[in-house]
């Protein structure tokens, strides 16, 4: 990418930035495999709307195919929700998290996906711990993406309760995937995976989201009003914008689909992440003006998307 508009070494994702960084396009007639196969994970007896708008999401941001794990309880609900999906439900904790045995039932899709999503809506974060610990070595060459209590695998200072899950999760985590793994925290997860300080996080979000990614070799979004993208490598991104109404219900998981449905498609994580951090703020300040700052809801977001990438796409 050029790095034309750097601040300090962080590339700042203009409008003009992103369009010397094109997504890659499908051919013209090319079908659904080539615009590439995403796998969501998540969902909850609780929380059964996240993984609807992460997957709806990843449809609009133009993934060609789309499978949905979530949990048995809800599974009937979820595909009717989204019917251009093949729906699989997994066996439940009492707490509503997702087995760890459930990763045996996705076996059949290891080398057949080409993105992974997990996360939105997940319950029970020691069950969460333990099943992506036993899914990440099945998941291949698969670019995975991990979202709310999905990043607990990294958790610097676990409690007792998750300490064995967590710990094992760790390793199998850090020397499976390397960098092909997008971590997307909000300063408060922020604190709670590494065991920093949220205003320590808060004050200095550039070295945390660098450190992050450092320290688990993964790339790391840092969300907030200005969120900051790290690779391991040391390239940092800044994107500036979007308004008060994103801070919603809902709107984190629709921005996980986005970046998850971008990569589906060819982005690599780090290309995924601008984009879709940069197509979630922008699709925000559409709704702003058409609705007003406040009041439209997370399932309003999606449906911005498909313009936005045609208009932000080169000239």
């Amino acid at each position: 990418m050029d790095n034309a508009h750097n601040d300090a070494g962080v590339t700042l994702l203009t409008t003009d930035a992103l369009r010397r960084w094109p997504l890659p396009m499908p051919s013209a007639d090319g079908d659904k495999e080539q615009r590439g196969h995403i796998l969501v994970i998540g969902g909850s007896r609780e929380m059964p709307g996240a993984v609807i708008l992460a997957a709806n999401a990843a449809l609009r941001a133009g993934a060609g195919k789309l499978t949905i794990a979530t949990g048995a309880s809800v599974a009937q609900l979820v595909a009717l929700a989204i019917p251009e999906s093949r729906v699989i439900g997994l066996p439940e904790t009492s707490g509503g998290g997702i087995e760890s045995a459930a990763a045996e039932a996705l076996d059949g899709l290891a080398g057949k996906i080409d993105a992974v999503l997990i996360g939105p809506g997940m319950q029970d974060e020691p069950a969460t711990c333990g099943f992506v610990a036993a899914l990440l070595p099945k998941l291949g060459e698969a670019k995975v993406m991990l979202d709310a209590c999905a990043m607990g695998v990294v958790c610097d200072a676990p409690d007792e309760a998750r300490a064995h899950a967590a710990s094992a999760a760790k390793r199998r985590f850090l020397n499976r995937f390397d960098a092909t793994v997008l971590l997307t925290p909000h300063a408060g997860e922020m604190a709670h995976l590494s065991g920093a300080g949220k205003a320590a996080v808060e004050t200095d979000p550039r070295a945390a989201a660098q450190a992050a990614a450092q320290r688990w070799n993964a790339t790391v979004a840092l969300k907030g009003a200005a969120t900051f993208i790290a690779a391991p490598d040391g390239k940092a991104w800044r994107h500036d914008g979007g308004n008060i109404g994103l801070a919603v219900s809902g709107s984190g998981d629709t921005l996980a689909g986005i970046i998850a449905g971008l990569a589906a498609r060819g982005a690599s994580l780090e290309q995924a992440c601008a984009w879709g951090v940069a197509l979630h703020a922008r699709a925000g300040e559409q709704l702003a003006g058409r609705i007003g700052p406040l009041g439209y809801l997370a399932r309003d977001i999606a449906a911005e998307v498909p313009m936005l990438m045609h208009r932000l796409g080169p000239r």
